[in-house]
């Protein structure tokens, strides 16, 4: 075999191998993007199951408790606040209070409520969209954290960062016929290709 025979050789080799390569390398690419689609997706519904069991306890009072007869009659307005692009790129923050049962509860960052944990007998968990803090200088920045806020045990506001790539976060009170309902919108982004948006409704069950 000459030096042409293998040079001829070479490019018919590279003529077939070529659409091999390209499309091995896409179907790489697809598979990340799915990954990354399937964590972002996971991620969402965490933050949302801790947002919707903090409003589905707004207002709550322990029937046992010496303060519940004392703020039965408060405005519902007291357990549940939100204050509108407040937050990073104008997310919306929400702050929820409320009495703690006489079984396990758990605050948005899992410690356990107890009297130590919370004001006026209280226990507090927020939720805000905040810049990263933690991002490499000159690194690109894939959205906000979604902060997470609760009582330590001397009743002081502390901030817990739980996840990252958040776009938007927004909270829209709704009409209902029992209780208050508040849609929560979610979106994410991992800061190129990416960019889902999540939806749901949840209803305060202790607010008229």
């Amino acid at each position: 075999m000459n030096l042409l025979e293998c040079l001829v050789g070479l490019a018919l080799s590279l003529v077939l191998v070529a659409p091999l390569i390209k499309n091995s390398g896409q179907f790489i690419a697809k598979q990340i993007e799915y990954e990354k689609s399937q964590s972002m997706t996971a991620e969402a519904d965490r933050a949302l199951e801790l947002i919707g069991r903090a409003i589905r306890m707004a207002g709550y009072q322990n029937a046992h408790s010496a303060i519940s007869s004392a703020r039965k009659n408060s405005s519902s307005n007291n357990y549940i606040q939100i204050q509108k692009n407040s937050g990073y790129r104008g997310s919306d923050s929400l702050m929820v209070k409320h009495g703690i049962s006489s079984g396990v509860d758990f605050d948005c960052i899992g410690n356990i409520l107890s009297k130590e944990r919370t004001k006026n007998n209280l226990a507090q968990q927020g939720f805000l969209v905040d810049r990263q803090a933690s991002t490499p200088k000159g690194a690109k920045i894939n959205g906000g954290s979604l902060i997470c806020q609760s009582l330590d045990r001397q009743g002081r506001i502390q901030n817990t960062t739980l996840m990252n790539g958040i776009h938007h976060l927004s909270f829209e009170a709704l009409p209902a016929s029992a209780g208050r309902a508040f849609k929560v919108m979610l979106e994410m982004t991992d800061g190129t290709s990416i960019h889902q948006k999540f939806e749901r409704t949840f209803t305060a069950r202790n607010l008229l």
